[in-house]
């Protein structure tokens, strides 16, 4: 999938990757799509919640080899 900006929250424990997610959507544009890597498993429930509380939309979600990838459009 296309996306403008990726962020690495690997490593990162909740509830770091939405508080860095959400940073990271700050100074991205409408439409634009933020690909978001994780490690926790917790961030699979915590960013389709962020998408619902905040209208962004959860474009993809997968795991692949322990890492948890989201693609995210901002609103």
């Amino acid at each position: 999938m296309n996306f403008d900006k990726e962020f690495d929250a690997s490593g990162l424990n909740c509830p770091l990757p939405i508080i860095k997610t959400k940073k990271s959507l700050t100074d991205m544009e409408s439409g634009k799509v933020l690909k978001v890597i994780a490690t926790d498993c917790g961030a699979v429930k915590d960013m389709q919640a962020f998408a619902d509380q905040t209208g962004n939309k959860l474009l993809a979600s997968t795991e692949e080899g322990g890492k948890y990838i989201f693609f995210m459009q901002k609103k």
